[in-house]
């Protein structure tokens, strides 16, 4: 998990789980990850439901 966390966020999981202004940067980032997705699919289904 480490370097997990590490590789995709550039923090460890030990300075992510004890400062919280990195963790809500970390958690930002992953929700605008998650958003993109999200749309990256509901564009692919509206092109393939034709």
């Amino acid at each position: 998990m480490e370097k997990a966390m590490h590789g995709a966020h550039g923090v460890g999981y030990e300075v992510y789980r004890r400062r919280h202004d990195v963790r809500m940067v970390v958690e930002k980032r992953r929700d605008e990850d998650y958003r993109k997705s999200y749309m990256i699919i509901e564009q692919i289904k509206r092109l393939t439901h034709r």
